[in-house]
């Protein structure tokens, strides 16, 4: 029996995290990200783990995204000491990625905690620090795919090519218990076929248990010439109105596959002669490891290289590293392409570059990655007229193009195909998706594959068993029964908040005042309120 615990990736597509325990008593853990998306499931990641981080000997990272690294260096700094395996690629990216969000949680620690001195608050502690993301990055095992390696006496593992960003693994595991073997296979981020850079997902025939992402499990892509056509429209667009087009891009695999494309435009001629600015010292850090790391590239880009280009670089692109330099982007008129992180609009140099341009009609905001629930991208993708950006309302005057076709998610009709290679008939949970996407997926596989499917809740705990010939639904243990109270008693001192803070709002009203902070509290609580009557 093994039982494996979704502390992440479920209900969710951010702090993908699963625990795996066995008969044996023997518990590793695969991936261990950061929750991202709004206030509320940011607060998951402050949340005690429900096991103690000295007793896990492995963790297995199928990828770098923040989503799915981003607790490594507060594991690490919890106790976790043992090994993290991956591919050389994430380890790379993840020694400039996991100091970047330790930097990251650093600075937000100390502006927090100058505010709350102001109102004779206590300090912040940061959730972890940058020596934190050092200590981690040294437990770092990295093997190449494809290898089998074994963990631990009755405990295997090999690594497989995803597909979606550089260095991105599917996780076989092989797990013995009482003379028989089970099977379970993480997906991990799955990529479309085709993706630009890397090779298509490795295809797998056999598991008794399939975890299988579906952030795309309700939509399919437009096709990649098609959004093609859209980015150079809203290249065209701005350009005739001399206004910038702004891309909030992923600082890993997006960027380098924007850039990609523009350099493709712009040797066929296509790219209007604007300057293109690189404004994401994360993201050119992460361009040169795509540059070292050729061997992982697909064939197309692969003959690029051999034809004497750089696939990540043209004439007119700028890479700014300094902040002066990303301010005088926005002092200089004209057009110009900024390709700035984060990708979801919710910090770094993108922020900068939305309250300088989001107003101005016959500008570009170009979305081309997954806008989670609650964060400001997201809100500008589902029609906001403004949006709060450095604690002031901006408006959204700029043209806004969603293109689908660029993302390295696989959709729909990808997941389907991926997993209908499987023979064995295994059964399936549906993660890493929001809960629409991930039910929507669940009935295609019941449907199309006639699999079981189960799609699991945060913090759910499920039994794997091994079996035979015969296949039934897997038991599923309840939630960790402290889950909805915790929710009703947030929501009950929410509501309770929210009266005093209209009460003093009133009261200052009949003054003829503006209560600016209880107004950015109304709005937060009701951020909050909304969010959890809604999970």
């Amino acid at each position: 029996m093994i039982r494996i615990t979704c502390l992440g990736g479920a209900g969710s597509v951010t702090g993908s995290n699963y625990l795996v325990e066995t008969v044996q008593g023997k518990k590793f853990m695969v991936d261990c990200g950061l929750f991202q998306g709004g206030k509320q499931i940011e607060l998951r990641n402050w949340q005690p783990w429900p096991f103690d981080p000295k007793d896990l000997d492995t963790l297995f990272l199928t990828h770098a995204h923040i989503d799915h690294s981003g607790r490594i260096p507060k594991l690490v700094k919890d106790g976790f000491q043992g090994k993290i395996i991956t591919s050389p690629p994430t380890a790379e990216l993840c020694e400039i990625m996991l100091l970047d969000s330790a930097h990251i949680q650093e600075m937000d620690a100390e502006w927090q905690t100058r505010k709350n001195k102001r109102q004779s608050q206590a300090p912040i502690e940061p959730l972890y620090t940058q020596a934190d993301a050092e200590a981690s990055l040294e437990l770092f095992a990295p093997i190449e795919r494809d290898r089998m390696v074994e963990i631990e006496p009755g405990v295997r593992a090999r690594l497989r090519n995803a597909g979606h960003i550089l260095g991105s693994s599917i996780l076989e595991i092989w797990v013995e218990e009482n003379g028989r073997t089970i099977k379970i296979v993480f997906s991990g981020d799955l990529g479309k076929k085709d993706q630009l850079i890397v090779k298509d997902p490795h295809e797998i025939f056999d598991a008794d248990y399939l975890f299988i992402e579906s952030t795309y499990g309700n939509r399919r892509h437009r096709s990649f010439e098609e959004s093609e056509e859209e980015l150079l429209e809203a290249i065209r667009y701005s350009t005739r109105h001399n206004e910038k087009i702004i891309i909030p891009a992923f600082a890993v695999e997006r960027t380098q596959e924007i850039l990609y494309v523009l350099g493709q435009f712009q040797r066929e001629g296509k790219l209007p002669d604007i300057p293109i600015y690189l404004d994401s010292p994360l993201a050119i850090k992460a361009t040169e490891i795509f540059r070292k790391n050729k061997k992982y590239y697909d064939a197309e880009a692969l003959a690029l290289v051999s034809e004497g280009y750089d696939p990540f670089n043209m004439p007119n692109l700028h890479f700014t590293q300094q902040t002066k330099d990303s301010i005088a982007i926005n002092e200089k008129g004209g057009s110009a392409i900024v390709i700035a992180a984060n990708g979801m609009c919710t910090a770094g140099r993108i922020k900068h570059h939305l309250k300088h341009n989001l107003w101005r009609e016959g500008a570009s905001l170009v979305i081309v990655g997954y806008q989670a629930k609650g964060s400001t991208g997201r809100k500008i993708v589902d029609g906001a007229k403004q949006v709060k950006i450095f604690r002031e309302n901006v408006a959204v005057r700029a043209r806004i193009f969603t293109i689908g076709g660029f993302s390295a998610h696989a959709d729909q009709g990808d997941l389907l195909e991926w997993a209908g290679h499987f023979e064995s008939n295994p059964r399936v949970f549906v993660v890493h998706g929001e809960a629409e996407a991930a039910e929507t997926l669940a009935q295609k596989i019941r449907e199309q594959l006639h699999f079981p499917v189960h799609v699991p809740k945060w913090k759910e705990r499920l039994i794997l068993k091994a079996v035979e010939a015969t296949y039934e639904e897997p038991a599923v243990e309840e939630a960790l029964p402290d889950v909805a109270s915790q929710t009703l008693n947030m929501v009950i001192n929410l509501e309770n908040e929210l009266k005093d803070v209209k009460k003093r709002l009133k009261a200052r009203e009949l003054e003829g005042k503006i209560g600016e902070e209880d107004l950015e509290r109304l709005e937060y609580i009701q951020e909050e309120l909304r969010y959890l009557l809604n999970v």
